[in-house]
């Protein structure tokens, strides 16, 4: 079975502008945030 290259985005494409978003995965909402010090973090 041939690789599959992984899908690359850039943080400014997932937020567009905005400093947090969510994520719906398998009924379940996970949110990411850009924290004041420019990490990522992500919770349930």
């Amino acid at each position: 079975m041939p690789e599959v290259p992984v899908r690359t985005l850039t943080s400014a494409e997932i937020f567009e502008g905005t400093t947090e978003v969510q994520i719906l995965h398998e009924q379940a909402v996970y949110r990411l945030k850009i924290t004041r010090q420019g990490k990522l973090i992500l919770n349930k």
